[in-house]
């Protein structure tokens, strides 16, 4: 087996892991996955027991120096970050071994750009190459348009909802740049809820209680939000890709959000067909849009 045959797998939590995995088998790859005991999904370890060519080697994530050794054994001299690692579980829950807390001492700014970046570095040293996580899933990328006007009863975003998203992208991306989160939610040219540690889905949620806390009918604020998602300015697509799939339609339902935008071609939109459909019954218009 040569090291260009045999891919590393860094999994987080979600689908994002096993739809690489899959498609890195779909090339011939053998796959070394690193699995985060405190994030990947249990099935990863069923699709090993069903391949021979899927390895499973479990970890905490405060084991840096575990990583790589385990890649070394293995012959890996790529590898990709898959599915996300909870913002608050980075900075809360580790217990860093001796080279992740080195590492975290030399960090000027403690936030996920700063360490994943300086991850990458010392994988690097080691002779491990991070390679951007959307190379195998390039086609999950969303292409530029109206997204929900290709299924049936789908429809645009309509002026107001156009408006929300002109101004909550001038919000979303200066909170990118910052690298505090991705996502705004708006409503009537109003920000509702701008996203930090807590992820997409409860940004939406808590955007929707504060709208149900207004009192009475009448309101100088629309009850419709529109949820804006902006990759960061300098976007590393190595770790920290936005990602869309059906738990954020399913949450915008429950909270009466009408409208998603998103950046085309550096967002990977999961269940692409059934999340369109479901958004077109609810009637939320999708919008991928780029710089």
């Amino acid at each position: 087996m040569t090291a260009t045959s045999t891919l590393g797998l860094i999994a987080g939590n979600g689908r994002f892991p096993l739809l690489l995995l899959d498609a890195a088998r779909a090339q011939g790859l053998t796959v070394v996955v690193a699995a985060i005991q405190e994030e990947t999904d249990p099935e990863i370890d069923s699709r090993a027991a069903e391949d021979d060519q899927i390895r499973v080697h479990w970890l905490t994530l405060g084991e840096l120096s575990k990583l790589i050794d385990t890649f070394h054994k293995e012959g890996v001299t790529r590898a990709v970050m898959a599915g996300q690692v909870k913002h608050k579980q980075i900075f809360s829950s580790i217990r860093p071994d001796w080279r992740l807390a080195k590492l975290l001492l030399n960090l000027r700014t403690r936030n996920t750009d700063m360490l994943l970046g300086a991850v990458a570095k010392v994988l690097a040293d080691e002779g491990i190459e991070l390679i951007s996580s959307t190379s195998f899933l390039e086609p999950l990328l969303a292409a530029e348009g109206v997204l929900t006007l290709s299924v049936p009863k789908g429809r645009a975003p309509d002026e107001e909802e156009r408006k929300n998203i002109e101004y909550g992208l001038s919000v979303a991306r200066a909170l990118a740049a910052f690298d505090i989160g991705q996502t705004v939610v708006v409503a009537a040219q109003a920000c509702v809820a701008v996203e930090a540690m807590e992820g997409t889905d409860a940004t939406i949620e808590r955007a929707g209680r504060l709208m149900n806390s207004l009192e009475g009918t009448a309101s100088t604020l629309q009850r419709r939000l529109t949820v804006v998602k902006a990759a960061k300015p300098n976007q590393d697509m190595r770790f920290d890709v936005p990602v869309i799939g059906m738990a954020t339609v399913e949450t915008m339902i429950r909270v009466q959000a009408s409208c998603l935008s998103i950046e085309a071609g550096r967002t990977l939109l999961f269940d692409r067909d059934a999340l369109l459909e479901r958004a077109a019954q609810a009637g939320i218009a999708i919008v991928a849009s780029r710089r």
